[in-house]
């Protein structure tokens, strides 16, 4: 039954439909349970989820399944991913399980899982549990006096905070900056005000009223029209928005430009290279970030290693090479020397040390290179395998052909939603957006036909 369950980021569904069933959380909670039993301590999990409405059902279904098989529950309520990547390890966890479906709307929701070490599972741990799902694992389950406990932990909130504060030095403030962070009405909706607070910055937090309904609506990294408007009506230096679990940030400049993290790891990676605090001689991202930052990176030297799309494997391409700042084009920006995952908060914190370092506006010191041309579209479908279409194999080794050496193209079926993505990038603007209408015309006549 592979496959039929994780996708590139967890499980990841609309709310009480398959796979993100109240039945089905309590199985996962059941396999990984009974997957992370080591030793004979008692087993515990640290268990966090974002602000959505479905939370309530899965996190309680996980819970029920995590004790069944003998692991005690720490319930963490609403906090980041990377807080709860942090918490595994601080507190000595077996398992982490983030319930969040990230920057998707309310009506989703998705279940991730970190191993004792914080890092997301690995495809062959992940397969394990998948297997595991659909056999009868009962007569495998505690017995009567082995069942876990789970308890509310009090205080997860100002380790978090401390956490995130001493990634930078000591000795820095972020007094005289004027910041608008946006919280997505999402996971850090706590957290990242009061950590900016507590660092000297004077903070305008917006999007901090979840209702379980309004998560990402029209707001956080992925709508940022109204963070871009805050930043001019405040006249602030700087604008953060992070999405639903706060493992993904977009920086908006004083003037209301958005930067994204092509340009964030960029700067990240200059100021870090400059300070000789940058590991393994480059940067690790996939395949969709722009060629310019494969230019700009050469330029000093260092090597753009590129991954297939998902986080998890930007992390474990840095942890076999030796590199230490990684990301995604999207905002997803990790840095090993302080993060096993995506932190959107951290990852802005880093900028933030580059201003008051340099003491320059961030639309100066975010334009470290011109991006190439670029173009995405998503087509949705309905079904089916339209990348195995004759047709749409030729009309994709045609556009390659079209594209030579100075341009890329990525067609990838999305890991989260019933998308084909379609992305090309190129000096000729026209011949970029040519080729990905091309493509994305053959694949709507296809699912047309089929």
């Amino acid at each position: 039954m592979a496959g039929n369950y994780f996708g590139t980021d967890g499980i990841r569904g609309r709310a009480n439909k398959f796979p993100m069933t109240a039945e089905i959380a309590m199985r996962v909670g059941m396999a990984a349970g009974l997957s992370f039993q080591r030793g004979s301590h008692r087993h515990r999990v640290v268990l966090g989820k974002d602000t959505r409405l479905s939370g309530y059902m899965i996190e309680n279904a996980m819970v029920a399944g995590l004790c069944a098989a003998g692991m005690d529950v720490f319930l963490l309520g609403p906090i980041p991913t990377p807080a709860v990547a942090m918490l595994v390890r601080s507190l000595r966890a077996d398992i982490g399980v983030m319930i969040s479906a990230s920057h998707n709307p309310y009506y989703d929701n998705g279940i991730k899982l970190f191993g004792p070490d914080g890092y997301k599972l690995s495809d062959e741990i992940e397969e394990r549990i998948e297997g595991m799902l659909d056999k009868d694992i009962e007569l495998t389950l505690a017995d009567s006096d082995g069942l876990g406990r789970a308890k509310r932990v009090d205080g997860v909130h100002d380790r978090y905070i401390e956490f995130a504060k001493r990634t930078l030095p000591r000795s820095m403030s972020l007094s005289g900056l004027r910041i608008v962070v946006d919280c997505a009405n999402g996971a850090a909706y706590k957290v990242a005000p009061e950590a900016l607070w507590e660092l000297g910055a004077e903070v305008v937090a917006i999007n901090v009223e979840p209702n379980g309904f309004n998560i990402n609506k029209e707001c956080g990294s992925t709508h940022p029209a109204g963070l871009q408007k805050k930043v001019h009506e405040v006249r602030a230096d700087i604008g953060i928005a992070l999405d639903g679990d706060a493992d993904r940030v977009v920086i908006v400049d004083e003037n209301g430009a958005i930067v994204d993290g092509d340009q964030i790891m960029a700067m990240i990676a200059e100021s870090w290279h400059q300070s000789g605090r940058l590991a393994g001689g480059g940067v690790v991202s996939t395949v969709m970030s722009n060629l310019g930052l494969e230019r700009f990176l050469g330029d000093m030297k260092l090597q753009l290693h590129r991954t297939k799309v998902g986080d998890r494997y930007v992390v474990e391409h840095m942890r076999a090479h030796g590199l230490n700042v990684g990301g995604e084009q999207s905002g997803h920006i990790v840095l090993s020397d302080f993060s096993t995952t995506g932190d959107g908060l951290v990852s802005a914190l880093q900028v933030l040390a580059c201003i008051k370092r340099q003491g320059r506006p961030v639309s100066e010191l975010s334009k470290k290179f011109e991006p190439v041309p670029q173009l995405l579209k998503n087509v949705r479908i309905a079904g089916g395998k339209p990348l195995e279409e004759a047709p749409v194999k030729a009309a994709i080794e045609d556009a390659r052909n079209r594209l030579g050496k100075a341009g890329r193209l990525v067609i990838r079926p999305s890991g989260t939603e019933p998308l084909i993505r379609v992305m090309a990038e190129g000096d000729d603007p026209q011949l970029v957006e040519a080729v990905v209408n091309d493509i994305v015309e053959v694949i709507s006549d296809t699912r047309s036909a089929a």
